[in-house]
């Protein structure tokens, strides 16, 4: 007979749960709309952050004035005035997230891009590109390391855009399972989440950019670079987890310790953020849930205008549909990262699946996780 987890773990009746097949955020019918509802509209504005992601890492390639990169080479009046008018997607943020992916590492991804055949691909490609400008090729003669880093930063847009671009999909469809009634509770949206990570978790992360009608591979399929271990893994840990303190709202004064003094301390990522200050100036979020306003389902605004302040805090019931969402899309990391199935009846899988929960739940204790119970 099961017994229940021993209560030494401040998050023991969660970790019980997930044992028993259940998911980090727990199972309601309200959940399950606002989950869905939210990753429908993330699944959207995620398709055009992706979009716009390979369009600059292909087509704006060592550009390093790039005055039109969010107009993914339609560059009209109209799109200039909405632009300047700012009606449009804040693809800013899909950078911000690419430069926590950046800083906080992929670890295989970042052995490639210190290889040596990483420098011997990047450098033809620079060379091609220095060829029709000569600016460029001083600059490189005084900076023989500036380009390559460049081109490493490029390699990042082009891997998150791949990521996105699962994902996206990965969220419309479950909103069109939903429609279909397909999808009733919190543990279907996390099989088909997990289903997803694991359909694609072999697909290949490539990169290659055309110069003058020659194309370059810099990320090559035999790189051996891979979606799920590659991508996804440390996308969780550099934005659900890590990320770094928005501006104005934490001190980056690091003789008064107020920001964790190592990198892999960090913990402001999504799963862990305030959504009080979305809606605020300089709060990044802030960007991603105006996006997502736009695309909210008729049935997830209807219960948002419920609320006591209706649409005057739609940002911050957004952010909190999201970070329950992204509990679900974290069970399905957990689930499919899991030694054994969490819901082994073997003592000796789930003494192993046990110590393997316990040390994400660790890492949960001063998250939101308990602010969505």
């Amino acid at each position: 007979m099961l017994t229940a987890t021993p209560p030494t773990h401040p998050l023991a009746p969660i970790i019980d749960r997930l044992e028993q097949g259940g998911a980090l955020l727990p199972e309601s019918a309200e959940n399950v709309v606002e989950v869905v509802g939210i990753l429908k509209s993330y699944g959207t504005v995620l398709d055009a952050y992706q979009i716009n992601l390979t369009y600059i890492a292909e087509h704006q390639f060592l550009v390093l004035f790039p005055f039109f990169k969010y107009f993914n080479g339609e560059v009209t009046l109209s799109k200039l005035l909405k632009h300047w008018w700012h009606d449009r997607i804040n693809y800013e943020f899909s950078e911000y997230c690419m430069k926590a992916m950046f800083w906080h590492g992929a670890h295989a991804l970042d052995a490639y891009l210190d290889s040596e055949e990483y420098r011997q691909r990047a450098t033809a490609a620079i060379q091609a590109k220095l060829k029709s400008n000569p600016f460029m090729g001083g600059l490189n003669r005084l900076f023989p390391e500036f380009l390559l880093e460049q081109v490493r930063v490029l390699c990042y847009y082009s891997a998150l855009g791949q990521f996105w671009n699962v994902m996206s999909r990965m969220f419309l469809i479950l909103s069109d399972r939903y429609d279909r009634g397909e999808i009733k509770t919190i543990a279907d949206v996390v099989d088909h989440i997990r289903n997803g990570l694991v359909e694609a978790a072999a697909d290949p992360i490539t990169y290659k950019v055309v110069i003058q009608g020659q194309a370059y591979e810099i990320i090559p399929q035999s790189a051996g670079l891979t979606f799920l271990m590659d991508t996804a893994v440390p996308y969780v840990e550099a934005v659900f987890f890590r990320s770094f303190p928005f501006f104005g709202t934490v001190s980056y004064n690091a003789q008064a310790h107020q920001i964790s003094e190592e990198q892999a301390d960090f913990n402001y990522g999504a799963l862990f953020a305030d959504p009080l200050p979305i809606g605020g100036a300089g709060i990044p979020p802030t960007l991603l849930m105006q996006d997502m306003l736009h695309f909210i389902p008729p049935y997830l605004d209807e219960i948002y205008l419920k609320g006591l302040r209706g649409r005057d805090d739609m940002r911050v019931k957004i952010c909190l549909s999201f970070q329950k969402s992204m509990f679900c899309v974290t069970t399905a990391a957990i689930q499919g990262l899991a030694p054994f199935p969490l819901t082994t009846t073997d003592p000796e899988q789930r003494q192993q699946n046990r110590a393997y929960l316990e040390n994400w739940m660790d890492r949960f204790v001063t998250s939101r996780l308990l602010s969505v119970q």
